[in-house]
């Protein structure tokens, strides 16, 4: 088990339950988030340290590694959790808004792991674990940057796992479904489909401890290893239920 953790986006959904499940495992968890009050509040409740950052911010993810190994020295395990949505059509998004999902969901976390990454390196040591989406492995209407920038994360920690066979460091990926959290609201359109139904952040949390101990792909809920398989066997035949049915959450 990892002995410090980087987790970004700890300030809410998936993030908050991860450090919290880290912390009860002996980890000390570093905080990444843009919501000081709530950093603070969860650094007190897991004994761990708030680190607020705005990583759309050039330069931020490369400033937040060097925050965090002033402080411990070496990070064990890292989570790129954070993350943001935008939904509508696409001549609706804004150039700055667009420029904003790609630093934060895409860049950030390749800078991230590029920077974390020598050292673990160095110690033969480390875990990566990648918090994607099932939008970036099946697309979805209405949220086609968001969607864009999820397929770059997963095509980024495939390539790195294959970097880093036969090194300490390994890589994990989490691909989660419609989760409870306040994603929804903040990407402007909430959810209100009755199926699939949301599962916790907690569930996610989970899955992420699991991919950090055994590194793999891991679907929360396990089901949407079905339509992935589906659209990679009979491309055609996804696209037309998908069409029929509704491939926008």
């Amino acid at each position: 088990m990892a002995r410090t953790a980087l987790v970004t986006g700890a300030s809410s959904g998936i993030g908050a339950a991860t450090a919290r499940q880290l912390a009860r495992s002996g980890v000390h968890v570093l905080l990444h988030g843009r919501n000081e009050d709530r950093l603070a509040a969860l650094a007190k409740e897991t004994g761990g340290t708030a680190l607020a950052a705005d990583l759309a911010n050039p330069g931020a993810a490369a400033e937040l590694a060097e925050r965090a190994l002033a402080i411990t020295g070496s990070v064990d395990l890292l989570v790129n959790n954070a993350g943001l949505g935008w939904a509508g059509p696409l001549p609706e998004l804004s150039a700055e808004r667009l420029r904003h999902l790609v630093a934060v969901n895409l860049t950030a976390p390749l800078d991230l792991t590029r920077a974390l990454l020598p050292a673990m390196l160095e110690r033969d040591r480390g875990q990566i674990v990648f918090v994607s989406s099932i939008a970036g492995r099946t697309g979805v209407a209405g949220e086609a940057v968001y969607a864009a920038a999820k397929s770059g994360v997963d095509a980024f920690a495939d390539s790195l796992r294959f970097e880093l066979h036969g090194t300490g460091v390994t890589v994990g990926i989490v691909v989660p479904g419609v989760v409870r959290t306040e994603f929804f609201e903040r990407r402007g359109r909430p959810y209100t489909r009755g199926t699939p139904r949301p599962v916790s952040a907690e569930r996610v949390a989970a899955a992420v401890l699991r991919a950090a101990a055994h590194p793999g792909d891991y679907y929360v809920p396990r089901w949407l290893r079905v339509p992935v398989a589906l659209r990679g066997a009979a491309p055609g035949l996804y696209r037309a239920l998908a069409a029929r049915f509704g491939a926008e959450s």
